[in-house]
């Protein structure tokens, strides 16, 4: 397995040494995730950029939820088995993208510029997409099942709390512990996105439902708003099978 001794300074180098473990493409060999790294972005709060996204995903959205339950989609239907099949249960700790697409009838959360950015993509391309600030990273990321050893820092009641993940669970994890629990499910406190984030990492999963055009297709579109949130920002990508 990739160790920690890659720099996060070196995107280039570090976006190579992103990795999928043997045990999670036995479980889903279907998976791939598209994995984009970004540096020079502006970060801030909700802005006219990130709102014309999320209202233009929000009216996506609306037109095929009014016909087809979230659930029923087929991509989030691959994603509630691929949950199953490491013993999450989808009804209580969904796929971020059905999360959000529950949302949608309400309005989704104007959170920060970034955030905005790509949970606008995930809604408008139905898949789970996670931002998280490279410089807060210990060595590449890595997709794994957990040995229950991992430590997971998050919050609760407003202090700071360090969970273990039960054996097998689906992480991505860096050298310093679980960076998101569940494949897709939460993010950790440690390297979620701020109003400082310059440098970041945008994961976008996908199984066989979602073909490799149409996941090309949403790296682009977030490429682009990323672009237009951040002139000069400096962005590459890599395809992880």
């Amino acid at each position: 397995m990739t160790t920690g001794t890659v720099d996060t300074a070196d995107m280039g180098a570090w976006l190579e040494a992103v990795a999928v473990d043997a045990a999670v493409r036995e479980l889903r060999p279907d998976y791939r995730a598209l994995v984009v790294v970004a540096e020079g972005l502006v970060p801030g709060p909700s802005d006219d950029t990130s709102e014309k996204l999320l209202a233009g995903a929000e009216e996506t959205a609306r037109e095929w939820l009014a016909h087809t339950a979230p659930e029923d989609h087929p991509h989030l239907a691959a994603w509630r088995e691929a949950f199953r099949a490491f013993g999450a249960k989808p009804q209580r700790t969904r796929p971020s993208a059905e999360a959000l697409l529950r949302r949608v009838p309400a309005g989704l959360p104007r959170v920060d510029r970034l955030t905005d950015i790509y949970n606008a993509i995930s809604v408008a391309h139905v898949l789970p997409l996670g931002g998280e600030d490279l410089d807060h990273y210990r060595g590449p990321a890595r997709l794994v099942r957990a040995t229950g050893e991992e430590p997971f820092e998050t919050t609760g009641g407003g202090e700071s709390v360090t969970e273990h993940c039960p054996p097998g669970e689906v992480v991505w994890r860096d050298d310093a512990g679980v960076t998101c629990r569940r494949w897709n499910w939460r993010q950790c406190a440690r390297t979620r996105l701020t109003l400082a984030t310059t440098r970041a990492v945008f994961i976008l999963d996908a199984l066989g439902p979602l073909d490799d055009p149409s996941l090309t297709a949403a790296g682009d579109a977030l490429v682009t708003a990323l672009g237009e949130s951040s002139p000069g920002a400096r962005v590459a990508s890599r395809l992880v099978r």
